[in-house]
């Protein structure tokens, strides 16, 4: 068929929200090949109105494989519905989040089609002439941006980081299939099975889910001075982020660091003090709505993608600004 898929995720009956990330990545390479779009999913209880949602956020069908036992996500019956999917209906390329699911789910898939993979991608694009899949990620420790394409081997395949993108809106004028299949006894590997989910003992920081992320940098010196950040945080009910730089000088643990070797976030206000703004932090803030850059430097990088600048001692900006908000808090504003 030629078409492009996405796969949608979902838990407990509810469609997740990198789905609909995924669908605003797919329709722009389904259009510019002139072709249509389809999302995959695999689960189970999942309303009709759900499966409308992905029509409406850019899918042209909806390919629903609907049973009790793929509610659980289990990496060897999954791999084995798409990849049997894959070899009925031969689309062109697939998209899916680089989540841990998407990220166990594919790298099985490419060994049972042998075709390639291309992981944690930051932009994609058909190329002219050849429609090939134009896979855009960060290589050698993020200091470059490599390309990669699969030209002899389809489909073509990748993973695309959650917040790397905004979903569509909600176009209900979009009509579209919804296609429910039937999951095969054979393709499912009763050798496995879970038996419980456990959280993992490290401090759960949810940052990509957040809408406000206050962040420091190098230029937050030690440790001790994050203490501003989390106060300044705490007004908004944000969380607290860092550059790779913070979290490699231990200030920081890893599941706060933001950018192209740690988590893409698209908050709307995102925050940052003594943050220089390198390539691959700036990868992984720009679908910020808001962003505030404070730092000495006027010529920083991040001043180029800041909404609003502050040149000045972050030690004197942050608990002035935390002050300020203090004091609009007690005058009942």
């Amino acid at each position: 068929m030629s078409y492009v898929w996405t796969i949608a995720e979902q838990s407990k009956g509810k469609i997740k929200s990198v789905s609909f990330e995924l669908l605003s990545r797919g329709r722009k390479l389904a259009d510019k090949m002139d072709t249509k779009l389809s999302s995959i999913l695999l689960g189970s209880n999942v309303t009709d109105d759900s499966l409308q949602e992905l029509i409406y956020r850019g899918a042209d069908n909806v390919f629903f494989v609907d049973d009790p036992r793929l509610e659980n996500f289990i990496v060897e019956t999954h791999s084995n519905v798409l990849s049997d999917l894959i070899r009925e209906y031969k689309p062109h390329s697939i998209l899916a989040a680089a989540t841990s699911s998407g990220r166990s789910l594919m790298p099985y898939v490419a060994i049972q089609v042998n075709t390639g993979l291309t992981a944690d991608c930051t932009e994609l694009d058909i190329e002219d002439g050849t429609n090939h899949l134009l896979q855009t990620r960060p290589a050698i420790g993020g200091n470059i941006m490599a390309t990669i394409k699969t030209p002899d081997h389809s489909p073509q395949m990748a993973t695309v980081r959650p917040k790397s993108s905004r979903p569509l809106p909600i176009d209900t004028t979009r009509i579209g299939k919804i296609i429910r299949l039937t999951l095969k006894d054979e393709l499912v590997d009763n050798r496995v099975q879970m038996i419980g989910f456990r959280k993992d003992d490290e401090e759960f920081v949810n940052i990509e889910e957040a809408e406000v992320v206050v962040a420091g940098g190098k230029g937050m010196k030690k440790q001790e001075n994050f203490a501003i950040l989390r106060e300044l945080a705490n007004r908004f009910d944000g969380v607290v982020g860092a550059s790779r730089d913070a979290v490699d000088r231990g200030w920081m643990s890893y599941p706060h660091q933001i950018g192209l070797s740690g988590k893409t976030i698209s908050p709307k206000l995102y925050i940052c003090a003594g943050i220089s703004g390198s390539i691959q932090h700036l990868a992984g803030i720009k679908t910020s709505e808001h962003i505030i850059a404070i730092n000495t430097d006027p010529d920083s990088s991040i001043f180029q993608l800041a909404d609003f600048g502050i040149v000045g001692n972050l030690f004197e900006v942050i608990p002035a600004l935390n002050k300020r908000l203090e004091d609009y808090k007690r005058e009942g504003k």
